[in-house]
């Protein structure tokens, strides 16, 4: 295993000497001087990180760094995650939603000191991804950060984007396949229609961008890594580059057409009745608006998708929207991000999520970020001490790279059904045959009105091979029976209470809808501390979790549980209370 890691490292290490030559190199080219064509901004900001980071409040990467007045490059950078994300320069969009003097003032000094310190080749800045994401920046926000400037500073700045151009033209390749490519190419394609002098790179990089679309947007419109928030990320990209390609009188090629027409579909499915994605593979809720935003300037007609989306499961009716991860976890060499999510569901009612997963917490430290990638912190059901899938040994993983998911389910059986009275799905997953001989069924059912979801939740072995493996865990458990817990984590804002004599919840939402959690009396019942790891924050928020405990104790266990709305609920509700906006040092 130790060779693997090596072996790994020195491909890191090659990947970054190369980045750095060609980085140095295109120094020495020839430089653009002007605008040919611009596109149109797109990118959507945050005023109120805007606000904060003017007033000297860095926060990236779970890193809050304050230190007013400070220029952005002397800061002392937490982590290597943190100085990516400054390199990226995605903070531009939030000083632009800004826009007043000091904004100004602060992305033209910034920029300017960044072609200083690092338009020379130098800096961890010098990657094909972060170089993509900068240029797309520099160039959407050309007015901001030229406004004012004098003869040399705008030439420093085109020098720098005609020198981030070639670099990009030259290494883009070894962006690895996925997001970081498809950031490379697209912020080429930007370039190259922009530019001065950089046209010619314009058709090889749509053409390498049509590839990569057939090669990694699936027939359903997904993404290997199962990921919500990335496949966003890159619907966005996809749909800048075809705009910036049509502005500019040229034809986007079929294949990339085509994803952008697969993709929207599947984000659809994907968005709660908030507006919000589901949160599953290390994905977030997405930037506010942004998913809204993409859909729009796609030009996708909305249409109906049938069956799964990207491997979830979407019930709507009336004002709620359950999604379920119904397929099997990401291939393992894909896994540096995903979870062990199975049958995991997550319900929003109007614009409240209710039931949610934890979440990812890759900006608080590698502990919570191994914490929320476990079965136990998504609403599913959960064998005491085991997740239905695992993550590789450290040091299998190598040194600086991520955990992947390894012994997950092999087999995910899904079927879908919708009448009169409402829509159901019935899963399952082998995901605890190995150790337990179990399979893990889970029926759920979303009544016509959307006021009431009902579940079933089974562990049974079947088969003689998983008696068998049952009856080993049995004896390993002196035959007290297989500890098991059904979880349904809540969101921070949900209000619980175990009510009418310890046999059931209320759950009261800010819209002031209340639902009540029953079930069927085979398992107890208790509420738990729980977490909500939401990018963006500096700490975990603290959450409560309704826990249902129980033990097989032959070769079939079984709970029914329900969650609907009170009676004395009305169908619409008025929900004018306003969210909060988190702040920084939240």
């Amino acid at each position: 295993m130790t060779g693997v890691s090596h072996e790994g490292n020195w491909t890191a290490r090659r990947g970054r000497l190369m980045d750095r030559l060609h980085a140095w190199l295109s120094t020495r080219a020839r430089p653009a001087t002007a605008f040919t064509s611009q596109p149109e901004p797109r990118t959507i900001g945050s005023f109120a990180r805007g606000r904060q980071l003017i007033g000297g409040n860095f926060l990236f990467a779970g890193y809050l760094v304050q230190a007013p007045g400070a220029a952005i490059w002397d800061l002392d950078m937490p982590s290597e995650a943190f100085a990516e994300e400054l390199e990226g320069f995605v903070w531009l969009d939030d000083l632009a939603a800004v826009g007043d003097g000091a904004a100004r003032e602060k992305a033209q000094r910034w920029t300017q000191e960044w072609i200083a310190r690092h338009g020379g080749g130098h800096g961890p800045g010098w990657s094909p991804d972060l170089t993509g994401r900068r240029l797309i920046r520099w160039i959407n926000h050309a007015i901001l950060l030229l406004s004012g400037q004098d003869k040399s500073a705008t030439d420093a700045y085109f020098r720098s984007l005609g020198q981030q151009t070639i670099f990009l033209a030259r290494r883009w390749k070894s962006a690895a396949p996925g997001l970081p490519r498809f950031e490379a190419l697209t912020g080429l394609i930007y370039a190259g229609l922009s530019l001065e002098g950089m046209e010619d790179h314009v058709d090889p990089a749509a053409r390498a961008l049509a590839r990569e679309c057939r090669e990694q947007i699936g027939a359903e419109g997904g993404i290997p890594t199962r990921n919500p928030e990335e496949l966003l990320e890159v619907f966005t990209l996809l749909t800048w580059a075809a705009q910036a390609l049509s502005a500019a009188g040229r034809m986007t090629p079929k294949d990339h057409v085509q994803a952008i027409g697969r993709i929207a579909p599947t984000l659809r499915a994907l968005r709660h009745a908030d507006g919000g994605l589901a949160r599953f593979h290390g994905g977030g809720r997405g930037r506010e608006g942004r998913l809204d935003h993409a859909l729009a300037a796609s030009g996708v007609r909305a249409s109906p998708l049938t069956g799964l989306a990207m491997g979830f499961a979407r019930l709507s009716e009336g004002r709620s929207s359950v999604i379920v991860d119904a397929a099997v976890p990401p291939a393992p060499a894909v896994s540096g991000n995903a979870h062990a999510s199975a049958l995991a569901f997550e319900l929003t009612s109007g614009r409240r999520p209710v039931v949610v997963n934890c979440g990812s917490g890759d900006t608080f430290g590698p502990e919570w970020r191994r914490a929320g990638r476990a079965t136990q912190s998504h609403s599913t059901l959960v064998i005491e001490g085991y997740s239905s899938a695992r993550l590789a040994p450290r040091h299998r993983a190598g040194a600086g790279r991520r955990e992947l998911l390894i012994d997950g389910p092999k087999q995910v059986g899904v079927q879908q059904g919708a009448d009169t009275g409402g829509q159901s799905l019935t899963a399952w997953h082998d995901g605890y045959v190995r150790s337990h001989g179990l399979i893990h069924a889970r029926r759920l059912d979303l009544s016509f009105d959307g006021r009431s979801l009902g579940g079933e939740d089974t562990l049974g072995a079947f088969s003689d091979s998983q008696r068998a493996t049952f009856d080993r865990a049995m004896d390993k458990a002196k035959l007290q029976g297989i500890a098991f817990s059904v979880r349904f984590h809540l969101h921070p804002d949900v209000d619980a209470e175990i009510d009418m004599g310890g046999t059931a919840v209320s759950l009261a939402l800010k819209s002031g809808e209340i639902w009540v959690f029953r079930h069927d009396g085979h398992a107890r019942l208790h509420l738990e501390p729980s977490v909500y790891l939401e990018r963006g924050r500096l700490k975990p928020r603290a959450a409560r979790q309704i826990v249902l405990s129980s033990r097989v104790l032959g070769y079939a266990g079984q709970i029914n549980w329900t969650l609907a709305k009170a009676q004395d609920t009305p169908q619409g509700v008025r929900d004018l209370v306003q969210d909060e906006i988190p702040m920084l040092l939240d």
